[in-house]
């Protein structure tokens, strides 16, 4: 275990991580002398929101690579609904019951990131979505935050940990104007200092009225935006301070001049500013989002199909019509014509055939958001 208490790689892999019961189970059975080759699928009753995206596959693999199991998955970055399996595992109960408390830890957590990143992205629409929330969460735990809400589809992050090939954003806090004089001072070090690609975006709201700050960062010249993180039990109205703040600038000749918001957004808060802002930085909405309730179920034991009391018991598919409907079927029906089953295999006899790229996974959810109003 490491001084920071985080539990590592190895006690994972090995089911180490686990809920104490999960262990008891494969004692009696261990001793018993039962191992019976079961079907279990991972799905959800309910959700805050219509639909969700399925995240956190890639971890779910690695967990389960080297297992005596099958694995069918909807790729990841997929849209799912109540009641649809997301994921389905085939092998003997012992061989991975251990695990499923990380399994569903991975996708559930995961999952419900990348969920609240698109639903907010879709609120946003054209204007940009930030992910500024890895402050809200342990630590170790950033990459995974900043890569879920990157294939929810945010158009940037904050945390230096994130996976390669996302974009790091961010300029300055709060602490870096105090660490001067005066505002002016700030943004005129920042601006001579900061590497050339790093956006003169000047935080306008440190000790002065909002209005003031970002009109006298944009007569300095550089500024390409104004940042305003005002706290909440400052801010009133916000939409007029909001409006204050643009009429100003366009009346001084700064049209140009974008204004991007941040502390505490919400996506009734991008519904409300949209029209104003360019561009927000989305904290907890985003990194304390809701988990998606996941929960791991047997539905087949030794080809009989089961099930606990509300629940559906056998094997399933969940198809995609050709007019953009959805169909649940049990496996053993035939398959709606044209229909494609989104349950595809993932792992055979403990070997990856499908690996969970990242940008495939983004693709999938910007392709989506694009095609719904």
């Amino acid at each position: 275990m490491s001084r920071f208490h985080i539990v590592d790689d190895e006690t994972i892999g090995r089911g180490g991580c686990t809920d104490i019961y999960f262990a008891r189970c494969e004692e009696v059975l261990e001793k018993e002398g039962k191992d019976p080759v079961v079907t279990a699928e991972v799905t959800t009753a309910g959700m805050p929101y219509e639909w969700g995206i399925f995240c956190g596959l890639d971890d779910v693999l690695t967990l389960l690579s080297g297992l005596k199991a099958d694995v069918e998955a909807m790729p990841e970055g997929s849209v799912f609904h109540p009641r649809e399996p997301v994921l389905r595992i085939t092998g003997r109960y012992r061989d991975f019951g251990v695990f499923e408390t990380a399994l569903l830890g991975f996708l559930c957590h995961a999952s419900g990131i990348a969920t609240a990143a698109a639903h907010i992205k879709h609120a946003a629409g054209e204007r940009k979505i930030y992910s500024f929330g890895s402050r809200r969460q342990h630590p170790a735990i950033a990459p995974m935050i900043e890569r879920s809400a990157w294939i929810g589809g945010v158009d940037g992050v904050s945390n230096t940990t994130a996976p390669a090939g996302m974009p790091v954003v961010g300029t300055m806090p709060h602490a870096f104007v105090m660490c001067h004089d005066n505002p002016e001072e700030a943004w005129t070090a920042f601006d001579r200092y900061a590497a050339p690609e790093v956006p003169r975006l000047m935080l306008c709201d440190t000790f002065g009225d909002e209005k003031e700050e970002c009109l006298r960062a944009a007569e300095l010249g550089f500024t390409r935006g104004v940042r305003l993180d005002t706290p909440r039990s400052r801010r009133g109205d916000m939409r007029s301070i909001l409006e204050e703040v643009r009429w100003e600038l366009d009346s001084h000749g700064h049209e140009d001049v974008e204004i991007f918001l941040s502390g505490g957004i919400t996506r009734e808060d991008i519904l409300a500013y949209r029209d104003l802002v360019e561009a927000f930085g989305v904290g907890g909405s985003i990194a304390n989002a809701p988990v998606v309730d996941f929960s791991l179920d047997i539905v087949e034991v030794e080809d009989r199909s089961v099930a606990k009391r509300g629940k559906w018991s056998g094997v399933k598919q969940v198809y995609a019509l050709p007019d953009g409907r959805r169909k649940l079927l049990p496996i053993s029906a035939p398959a709606p014509e044209e229909a494609t089953p989104l349950l595809v295999p993932t792992v055979r006899d403990g070997k990856i055939t499908t690996s969970a790229e990242t940008a495939e996974a983004r693709a999938r959810v910007l392709a989506y958001l694009a095609g719904i109003a």
